[in-house]
């Protein structure tokens, strides 16, 4: 169905590395998994011998390993995977194969890959790229992202492989920075900078999405639209408009561009907010989400990088009958680049069902807590902390900034998890919070730490914007 519309496609085994074709376990049987690995591709490489060439293979996805044993013995499976779709006939001795390296991390790629001596299909190196960490996997209250510092260690990244592979097709198979996990401005930001310097270093990107980050696809509607639009424009290498947003690790509170928030019963005033314009950019119009313009004079007003709302603009949205939420998106029109959407939001701090409950009465299970949103209709991130202030988890976020001290890890169902080393594979499948539609969640393994600590642990979940008064506490007792 895919090739009939004329796109690509790439079949791999997939998860499997994490199963039966796992060879760093103790008890691994690499004969078996070197025979198995050889039939399923053979069987694979014969039910597709006969499709064009907008098909292409991967022998095995994030193979699993650390070391140069292991890296070796992928080496075998990658040989008898070529091995396999050539005895299968058909056009796969002639097809594309992206091969690559353990957990198809940048770093490991670039230390262990070896080049096939006596490949004749013709191939790419697939890696994978999900950093920063915590920016990415809702981690540790990372939710800012653009420091000068933050694009040079992406690009430091991207470079490297590079360079080390100068003459080789490069795919980054799989990146992400998905709207459910993370802040707006600080993802648009990530899509620009991402994708124009995985171009600078001539490497093609693949975005990855399991139907739960992206696109919904029961509607067929993106959920961030504008990052999918920033997508294709900087890949045309268009100059984009962007929110301007917090980026100070020190900053005590965060603010962003992406929405404009007046909290519940407060004056609503006019509002000043930034935006990194372009250099021979210029601001066309502002429109409602009825597409009529506003009037720039009583509505709106530009100064530099600077767009301000009026207080009389503003009172038509936020009055004393408004229910708090997403009121409303405005549409910002640019003279080159991507239309940018402003998210303007009435909101109050959420309210929860009960503030405590106790470890037995969880019974190794996890905590689901009623809430009632106020607002943007997530949480931020979520501290965890006893009464004398001693962290629940991680304490090295101690040497953090304020808005990251002992802040734990999110793991939501949507996310797709790439470990770059053991401790940030246990960190990840171990995580302390989520949330659905209806509840905040404090998991099964966040309980378990609670009783291990043996003492009261008090869990802050906060939300946007990130400011001290817009958060709830829920006590769990032992």
């Amino acid at each position: 169905m895919v090739i009939e519309r004329d796109m690509y496609v790439l079949v791999n085994v997939h998860h499997d590395s994490w199963t039966w074709a796992d060879v760093t376990q103790a008890n691994a049987n690499y004969t078996q998994i070197e025979e198995k690995f050889y039939r399923l591709w053979y069987q694979i490489g014969a039910k597709l011998a006969c499709k064009s060439s907008l098909l292409a293979y991967e022998p095995i996805n994030e193979p699993v390993g650390t070391t140069a044993a292991h890296a070796a013995e992928l080496r075998k499976l990658e040989s008898l995977f070529l091995q396999a779709i050539t005895d299968a006939g058909g056009f796969n001795a002639q097809r594309v194969v992206t091969l690559n390296s353990l957990q198809e991390n940048s770093d490991l790629t670039s230390q262990y890959f070896v080049r096939p001596s006596n490949i004749t299909n013709p191939w790419a190196i697939q890696y994978h790229y999900y950093s920063p960490y915590p920016f990415i996997f809702s981690a540790w209250g990372g939710t800012i992202w653009g420091l000068d510092t933050d694009k040079a260690a992406l690009e430091a990244d991207l470079a490297n492989i590079r360079n080390n592979f100068t003459d080789v097709p490069l795919i980054i198979g799989e990146w992400a920075a998905s709207p459910v996990a993370t802040e707006t401005a600080a993802r648009w930001k990530y899509f620009d900078f991402f994708v124009r310097t995985a171009a600078k270093y001539n490497t093609t990107t693949v975005l990855w999405d399991n139907g739960a980050d992206f696109l919904d696809r029961a509607s067929h509607v993106w959920r961030d639209q504008v990052a999918i639009n920033i997508y294709t424009s900087a890949l045309a290498g268009e100059a984009n408009t962007l929110p301007d947003s917090t980026t100070d690790p020190s900053a005590k509170t965060q603010f962003t561009s992406a929405d404009l928030f007046v909290r519940v019963g407060q004056n609503v005033t006019s509002q000043k907010l930034p935006y990194l314009i372009p250099s021979n950019t210029t601001l066309v119009s502002i429109s409602g989400s009825n597409g009529i313009a506003l009037n720039k004079a009583a509505d709106y007003s530009i100064s530099g990088g600077d767009i301000t709302f009026s207080a009389s603009f503003l009172r038509t949205y936020f009055t004393p009958s408004t229910k708090p939420g997403s009121i409303t998106n405005l549409t910002l029109d640019f003279s080159t680049g991507v239309d940018l959407t402003l998210n303007l939001v009435l909101w109050d701090t959420p309210t929860i069902n009960s503030t405590s409950s106790s470890v037995s009465a969880a019974d190794g299970s996890s905590i689901s807590i009623p809430v009632q949103w106020k607002g943007i209709n997530k949480p931020a991130t979520v501290k965890a902390v006893n009464a004398n202030g001693t962290y629940l988890v991680d304490d090295f976020t101690k040497y953090y900034g304020p808005l990251q001290n002992a802040r734990t890890v999110s793991f939501p169902a949507h996310a797709h998890v790439v470990s770059t080393d053991s401790d940030m594979q246990v960190q990840t499948y171990n995580s302390q919070w989520n949330w659905d539609s209806n509840n905040l969640i404090i998991t099964a393994a966040a309980v378990s730490a609670v009783e291990a600590l043996g003492e009261d642990v008090i869990f802050n979940f906060e939300f946007y914007p990130r400011v001290p008064v817009n958060a709830v506490n829920y006590t769990l007792t032992v």
